[in-house]
């Protein structure tokens, strides 16, 4: 999707890191777990981007899913006193 280019007038700047959630039971659920476990250390998260997906296999059955994400936030601007 496309980003913003401002909020309130100021320019924004964002990084973005990469995780893997996991899930026995959904898609939506390894995206939530991943999603829950990068707002306990960030803030202004802004956007997931699924970038992959794979089915876990045991036994030749799906037992779970993968979701590679890339979480974007924003960076928090300082004035230098």
């Amino acid at each position: 999707g496309a980003l913003p280019e401002s909020q309130g007038g100021q320019l924004l700047v964002e990084k973005v890191v990469e995780l893997i959630g996991t899930s026995a039971n959904s898609i939506q659920d390894a995206v939530e777990l991943a999603l829950s476990r990068a707002s306990v250390t960030l803030s202004s998260i802004r956007e997931v981007e699924i970038t992959r997906t794979s089915a876990v296999v045991e036994n030749g059955q799906v037992k779970g899913w993968r979701v590679h994400c890339k979480i974007s936030f924003e960076i928090e601007s300082r004035v230098h006193e």
